[in-house]
């Protein structure tokens, strides 16, 4: 039972990306899956979360402050859920990392790490010029 994050890369301040985490041996669209993302020297940061489709929707997605507006949380299958990140700047280079909670039915979207039980290995982001 685990999850892949991809889709890191080096962008230029003002460009996007799109983040991928990959669910294998369990099916993702069960549980709240959330973004988070560290930076060198800082604590681990949530970025957005998407709560379960169980209910015959795609799930609520929602956004840190710092991002909200800018990324977009969406997920397309049970084994994927994706981050579209766009209008990056330098405060956005970290390594990202997804992570599913089960313990929760998926209902509750929690932003701190503790819930989220299964993690994927992080994919960096950077952003220069």
């Amino acid at each position: 039972v685990q999850l892949q994050a991809s889709g890191g890369g080096v962008v230029q301040p003002g460009g996007s990306l799109r983040l991928s985490c990959t669910a294998s041996e369990f099916t993702s669209d069960y549980y709240a899956i959330g973004w988070f993302r560290q930076a060198p020297g800082k604590e681990r940061e949530w970025v957005s979360g998407l709560s379960s489709s169980v209910s015959g929707r795609d799930g609520t997605a929602f956004y840190a402050d710092s991002v909200k507006g800018r990324f977009t949380i969406s997920r397309d299958n049970a084994q994927k859920v994706y981050l579209e990140m766009g209008n990056l700047n330098a405060e956005d280079a970290a390594v990202y990392y997804c992570a599913a909670d089960t313990d929760s039915l998926g209902l509750i979207v929690s932003n701190t790490p503790d819930p989220y039980d299964i993690w994927g290995q992080g994919t960096q982001v950077t952003v220069s010029s």
